[in-house]
């Protein structure tokens, strides 16, 4: 693995770090697969329950680095990921994926912070899209997110201006969760986490994912039928009554893994 990524597990909690803090981790191609090679394998380890994204030093993410940038401005072919993957692989992750912004997060660092299911914020933390600013639409679903984040004249306002906004205002408005003093970002974030690796059903944590997504697009009676077809799964149900039987004994819940995926698997399907 690249020493541009730095991983530590403990508790059931994967803590991913972009480590560039030169460049305020700004994004290359190489990171990006480094990085999403982690959430592959983290996907399919049964000690793994929860990611935490981070960058190293004083910034989260400063967008994609100026040599890349650079050269796609010359008229320079953009790289894919490697193995087939978007941009915007982190989505398809099962697990939950916590963002702890801890600084700058700019154009693709915004990106992958929206990537995340949860995002606590440094109060040193701000944010910029950086797309119009450079010639650029709304990339990488983010005129999708935005508005269903913080509402749609909201993310116009923001999209088209590209200004930089404080982790006071990205609360306020809902891009973030939690705002926490610079220092407590990190141990804070890690509480969270902890606590969802403890507490939480992984296969139902993966069956909420999905539904969050989805539901987006199906009705209210199609998301309330997609739900019950949900909690008929085996492993759901197997959760399920652990679920019961601990609260009623008063003790942690042993739940089972969220089993790996399959070589020719469905991204929608949690159980597989």
């Amino acid at each position: 693995m690249s020493d541009e990524i730095l991983t530590d597990l403990a508790d059931g909690v994967l803590t991913v770090t972009l480590n560039r803090p030169d460049r305020l981790n700004a994004w290359t191609y190489e990171l990006g697969d480094s990085y999403f090679d982690v959430l592959d394998r983290a996907d399919d380890d049964p000690d793994i329950r929860v990611v935490v994204l981070t960058g190293a030093g004083r910034g989260f993410c400063s967008g994609l680095d100026m040599e890349a940038l650079s050269a796609a401005s010359a008229g320079g072919a953009r790289r894919t990921p490697a193995h087939g993957r978007r941009m915007t692989h982190a989505q398809s992750f099962r697990k939950p994926l916590i963002g702890a912004i801890n600084g700058a997060c700019v154009g693709f660092g915004l990106v992958q912070a929206l990537a995340c299911d949860i995002r606590f914020a440094s109060e040193a933390a701000f944010f910029v899209p950086a797309f119009t600013q450079r010639g650029l639409n709304a990339e990488y679903g983010t005129s999708w997110l935005l508005p269903r984040m913080i509402g749609q004249t909201r993310a116009a306002e923001w999209l088209f201006s590209g200004r930089r906004m404080d982790a006071s205002e990205a609360e306020r408005i809902g891009l973030v969760n939690r705002v926490c003093a610079a220092d407590d970002l990190i141990a804070e974030t890690l509480a969270y986490a902890r606590n969802l690796a403890a507490a939480a059903s992984p296969i139902a944590l993966a069956d909420t994912k999905t539904q969050i997504a989805g539901d987006w697009l199906r009705d209210r009676v199609t998301a309330e039928d997609h739900a019950k077809s949900l909690g008929h799964q085996p492993g759901h149900r197997v959760d399920f009554a652990e679920g019961v039987r601990s609260f009623v004994e008063r003790r942690a819940p042993q739940f089972q893994p969220l089993p790996p995926r399959s070589a020719d698997h469905d991204p929608s399907d949690p159980h597989q």
